[in-house]
């Protein structure tokens, strides 16, 4: 009886196994035979009708492997449909499209008829280098776009990216990110809103509010472009880029993180956090790294401070900054048309240099200063501000004070070399040396008694009130006093005698162009920096 049973269950065995070949070898031979199906069965340990299922299905067993066009499948398990080109697979399911493109995922739902399948659970998407991670993912075969709606990650050699929304656009190789998207490498880190990434070059396009954090700056748009192998960006829409010391705001910038470089035009703002200034323009061209930049059309400066009163409103037709041998500081320069504006001191020049290590600012080519009811002009100015000490005025040759002090009278002084000294804003003292000359009204409490012209080679003077009050002449003076009836015109100026006061900016917009305006002896305004 043992050998008679065991030949029977042997005989089972090889039927239902047979049974198995013969099923696949009959779907195969009948789809050569007659008309070619679009989905073939190349193989599977076992094959059986499931009507619970479907009255049509069929359920495929242990190596499953199932081909469509150019689509290779690979399963745990699958069911297939008499008479349809569905093909739901189970576990460890492997899709492979082309030579480069595979999809794995628990399961997957085929339709071979609309070439569309939608992968659940553990879905990886991998084409080339580049590899989608999701939960669920539909994939269309026919235009090889995979699409993710409940939070997607990509990964390739450059950059990892995740959003709420994703399509990846295979053949274009780009992937289109929307909601919560993040974004990073080694360099960077982005947050946006909506983000077109093209994976060969590393270049995403931004089409949102837009943050990206490199090694050197914040960068933020709400349009434009940024290049993650490079650094490049091109910021299209209410774009700024800033630093803890700086932030620089335009309408439109180009930069470049690993050369430094960089290009604003259109409403240019940079505001200097540590130096205090803040520089506007229309075009500006900058370097990050060695800390350069110039400003051009409507270029203007302004250099801020506790108080209103002493902001200081400056403009030519270049500003620049390049840094000095100390870290931090600045040196500031300004060319062809200098004017500037501060309520109590005003002035124009062709160029200027300002130091923030020790501000110190350098007037170059006809410089004129106007601080209160005086007017002070030379070849040459500079002007030192001191912590715990009177601020100076350097003036080198043909140095030339003028004081208004009523219609038609000035007082005036000469000289070589000039050192004026400032204190609490307002002039107390000059010291001439070389060449010094003097013309002044002479008064006897208040009341004016006649014009004393005098000269010396050195002479101090003290001001009181705006007014010539005291004269020391330091070496042997020459000098007389006239009374006033007996003045000719010319005898009331010191030759090189020129009253600019048309020129003088009054507000701070006057540095744009001077203002056509009667003549003023004391500017009181006030401004608020904005």
């Amino acid at each position: 009886m043992a050998p008679h049973f065991l030949y029977k269950y042997w005989l089972s065995a090889f039927i239902v196994r047979f049974g198995a070949f013969f099923i696949l070898f009959s779907l195969a031979f009948n789809a050569t035979s007659q008309e070619k199906k679009r989905v073939d069965i190349l193989n599977a340990d076992y094959l059986e009708a499931d009507e619970n299922i479907a009255s049509n299905a069929q359920r495929l067993i242990g190596n499953v492997k199932i081909k469509h066009k150019d689509m290779l499948m690979w399963a745990d398990s699958a069911y297939t449909y008499t008479g349809t080109n569905r093909v739901d697979a189970f576990g460890n399911v492997h899709i492979n499209q082309g030579d480069t493109l595979d999809l794995y995922a628990s399961k997957v739902y085929y339709n071979g008829d609309a070439n569309f399948a939608q992968a659940i659970g553990n879905v990886r998407l991998i084409n080339k280098s580049t590899t989608l991670y999701a939960d669920t993912l539909d994939y269309d075969l026919e235009r090889n776009i995979g699409y993710y709606d409940d939070f997607g990650k990509i990964v390739d050699s450059t950059n990892v990216l995740t959003s709420i929304i994703g399509r990846y656009l295979i053949d274009e190789d780009l992937i289109r990110f929307y909601q919560d998207v993040k974004g990073f490498n080694e360099d960077y880190t982005l947050e946006s809103d909506t983000v077109f990434y093209y994976t060969k070059t590393g270049r995403m396009y931004i089409l949102g509010p837009t943050t990206i954090k490199d090694s050197l700056n914040t960068l933020y748009a709400e349009d434009g472009w940024y290049n993650s192998e490079t650094g490049e960006a091109e910021l299209l829409k209410n774009p700024f880029v800033y630093n803890e010391n700086q932030q620089l705001e335009a309408d439109y910038i180009k930069y470049n993180e690993a050369e430094g470089d960089g290009r604003a035009l259109g409403a240019v703002r940079i505001h200097d956090f540590e130096n205090r200034m803040i520089v506007t323009g229309e075009k500006m061209v900058y370097n990050e790294i060695n800390e350069k930049a110039s400003v051009t059309d409507s270029a203007l400066l302004i250099m801020y401070s506790a108080t209103d009163a002493d902001s200081l409103f400056l403009h030519a037709d270049t500003l620049r900054t390049v840094p000095d041998t100390i870290s931090g500081e600045k040196i500031v320069s300004a060319y062809y048309g200098v004017r500037f504006f501060r309520t109590d001191i005003q002035g124009i020049a062709d160029s200027l240099v300002y130091f923030t290590k020790d501000s110190v600012v350098q007037l170059y080519t006809n410089p004129v200063i106007w601080s209160e009811i005086h007017q002070l002009s030379a070849d040459y100015i500079e002007m030192k501000q001191r912590t715990n000490a009177p601020d100076e005025l350097h003036l080198t040759k043909n140095s030339f004070i003028i004081s208004k002090q009523d219609t038609g009278q000035f007082d005036q002084i000469k000289g070589k070399e000039m050192i004026g000294f400032i204190v609490s804003n307002k002039l107390r003292n000059i010291e001439v040396d070389g060449n010094g000359q003097t013309l002044y009204y002479a008064r006897e409490e208040e009341e004016i008694i006649g014009l004393n012209r005098a000269e010396s080679s050195k002479i101090s003077i003290l001001f009181q009130d705006g007014k010539i009050y005291r004269i020391a002449f330091r070496s042997k003076p020459i000098g007389e006093l006239k009374p006033l009836l007996t003045l000719t015109e010319e005898e009331k100026r010191l030759s090189g005698f020129d009253w600019k006061v048309k020129l003088r900016p009054l507000t701070k917009q006057d540095v744009f162009n001077p203002p056509n305006q009667p003549e003023v002896s004391v500017v009181n305004e006030k401004f608020i920096t904005k």
